[in-house]
């Protein structure tokens, strides 16, 4: 609010060679998480380099990210104790998100709407712009990234761990042999506890949480090489190897992206009802599971995946001196709505949406659902990609969205 406290948002412009001086409509990218900075490209990459054919690119570091004033167990004690934390926190949603991008859209396009890109979480930040300020927007482009809208966390979940038990077994028919090599590692796990080289706690859940590759393009072959490679002899028998232990760390650590796992299921919190640790309830009713029954009868456990749970607080080191404030946040039942179904129903702004057929982070019924409520929203429905189908494809994506929005398709 005006004369509060001031937090700094940092952006970086994109534009072609030999075009800085055009007038180019602008395009924001608002990336996917929440708590990841935008991509830092080098050279000519991915979809950036179709989208500076027609736009002048803002990556955008959303609060609390990238070079944006951080939120991180470091700079959270500014705030205070876990409470102060926690209110501070309950502004780095998507519509705090979008309220910044209006601040700045003024100073940047001289008043103009913007086009936004959305992929994953800026999907959700994006619909939220739809709903809250579709007057900023010129269009909307949505890649992997169309929420709920008025689902509890619980509904989220219930329909992701039958995705998460698919894509184990999909896992597990590509490449048999892993069935044995993940059975083996979770018995050691079980048996040892280990505590990995950077201090996280290395438990049979955490183990299964590493499912979270199996929602990219090659996240089953990163698995699989992963898997492969996880023992190595010693004078006291068979141990994880350091290598194996040094790349799980790096998959399973927040240390980098602590909003993350302290907001994810507050991207979902609406109506009056906490998330209360929805993905660790809700886990519960799915107790194939259940790692120790799954060993007990011979079986490989299945993997877990997009889904932040309590013990995490405790297991990885960037995440044990922030886990009351997680638990308020847990807690919290004044979280306002987030989308509005009727401005929705009546919108005007050109949208497209990718959205990838068996999506292991955001549901493909619920994204579905979203994009009838959307008036003139065109989806392109595609099993050709996973989760990061913005990324791996070059300008194809993009592309197409582009044409979904101007009619050329």
């Amino acid at each position: 609010m005006p004369g509060g406290e001031r937090i700094e948002l940092f952006g970086r412009e994109c534009v072609a060679a030999g075009r800085e001086g055009a007038e180019l409509p602008w395009l924001v990218y608002l990336q996917g998480g929440p708590g990841f900075g935008a991509n830092r490209f080098s050279g000519k990459q991915a979809w950036l380099g179709r989208a500076l054919r027609d736009y002048r690119v803002l990556l955008l570091d959303q609060r609390g990210t990238g070079s944006s004033t951080p939120a991180n167990r470091q700079t959270l004690p500014l705030r205070g104790g876990p409470r102060e934390q926690a209110d501070y926190l309950a502004h780095f949603r998507a519509d705090a998100i979008v309220r910044d991008c209006e601040a700045i859209r003024n100073e940047v396009t001289g008043g103009a709407p913007w086009t936004v890109l959305g992929q994953s979480f800026g999907g959700f930040c994006a619909t939220h712009y739809l709903s809250a300020a579709p007057e900023g927007l010129a269009a909307a482009l949505i890649t992997g990234g169309l929420p709920t809208l008025d689902g509890h966390a619980d509904d989220v979940y219930r329909a992701a761990y039958p995705r998460m038990e698919r894509k184990s077994l999909a896992h597990y028919a590509r490449y048999p042999q892993d069935a044995e090599r993940a059975r083996r590692i979770a018995e050691y796990v079980a048996e040892h506890e280990p505590v990995l080289p950077g201090g996280y706690r290395f438990t049979t859940e955490a183990f299964q949480s590493l499912g979270i590759l199996l929602g990219t393009g090659d996240g089953t072959h990163r698995l699989h090489y992963l898997l492969e490679d996880a023992f190595v002899r010693t004078p006291a028998g068979h141990a994880l190897s350091d290598a194996f232990q040094e790349a799980v760390q790096g998959i399973l650590s927040y240390a980098g992206a602590p909003l993350y796992a302290l907001l994810h299921e507050a991207c979902y919190a609406q109506g009056g009802r906490p998330t209360a640790w929805s993905a660790e309830r809700v886990r519960a009713q799915f107790p194939r599971f259940d790692a120790g029954k799954s060993l007990a009868d011979g079986a490989p456990p299945l993997f877990t995946g997009e889904a932040v749970q309590r013990w995490m607080f405790d297991s990885d080191p960037a995440l044990r001196p922030l886990q009351e404030t997680a638990d308020l946040l847990a807690d919290r039942v004044d979280w306002p709505a987030l989308y509005d179904r009727s401005c929705l129903a009546a919108n005007e702004v050109p949208v497209a949406a990718a959205v990838y057929h068996d999506d292991l982070y955001v549901d493909t019924e619920h994204s579905l659902d979203t994009a009838r409520t959307i008036r003139g929203l065109r989806t392109w429905v595609t099993d050709e990609y996973e989760h990061d189908g913005l990324r791996v494809s070059g300008p194809r994506v993009l592309d197409r969205l582009i044409g979904l929005v101007r009619g050329e398709l």
